[in-house]
């Protein structure tokens, strides 16, 4: 069970990436997230809501950030309720996996999730035609001794 969690929902707009950036950054980093952490989660949660923007269709009205934080770290999930995907393609024989390819060695668009997975321990993808998609993301984090989270915890 997570010390805190909330959700952040946003409208499908442009402008929704830097309001989430700044008020996940802020909220983080006032819990006692160490720096390195939140620059990490903040641009894995950049790519998982710019792809919604980009790949959600034109149903999705809003979307979701649901942030929660524990003693061993931090799960993020990004959902959206837009047309979903459907099972990828099978590749060609000899054709490169883009989930073992380097970040540099990707074309510039499509590199959305090579750059979540470098940022963060582990990510998951959920998606149905139809149904939206959950991007799931989970940081190991230490938490400092003084970290406002630590408090928290101890006092319940």
């Amino acid at each position: 069970m997570p010390d805190v969690k909330f959700c952040l929902v946003f409208r499908r707009e442009t402008l929704s990436v830097p309001v989430m950036r700044r008020v996940l950054g802020d909220t983080l980093r006032g819990l006692g997230m160490d720096e390195e952490s939140v620059y990490d989660i903040l641009l894995a949660a950049t790519e998982a809501c710019t792809n919604v923007l980009t790949h959600g269709g034109r149903r999705v009205r809003d979307y979701a950030v649901v942030t929660s934080l524990g003693a061993g770290g931090c799960q993020l999930e990004v959902a959206d309720d837009g047309v979903g995907m459907g099972p990828r393609e099978p590749r060609e024989p000899g054709e490169p996996d883009p989930q073992q390819t380097p970040v540099a060695q990707l074309p510039e668009s499509g590199r959305g999730l090579a750059v979540m997975r470098a940022c963060v321990d582990n990510v998951t993808l959920d998606s149905h035609p139809g149904r939206g998609t959950v991007v799931t993301m989970r940081k190991r984090i230490s938490w400092p001794e003084d970290a406002p989270l630590r408090m928290l915890r101890a006092a319940s």
